[in-house]
């Protein structure tokens, strides 16, 4: 799934990122609308991973999403 796509249905899609990371608060997911760079900048910060486990997180939700 795109960036595009996310962002489009964003509003679907915000329930069961918020499900999957449940830590993070509504302002979060409800500033970017689905942009995945800053969802990953927010998973680094709230959970301590690096860089490239909050990408490959991302990337496995979008995945999921099929």
């Amino acid at each position: 799934m795109n960036k595009d796509i996310i962002a489009g249905k964003w509003t679907q899609l915000k329930g069961k990122a918020q499900a999957k990371w449940g830590d993070l608060t509504d302002d979060v997911f409800d500033v970017r609308e689905g942009n995945a760079e800053y969802l990953a900048g927010k998973l680094q910060e709230q959970y301590g991973w690096d860089r490239d486990r909050a990408q490959r997180e991302v990337r496995d939700f979008e995945k999921s999403l099929h």
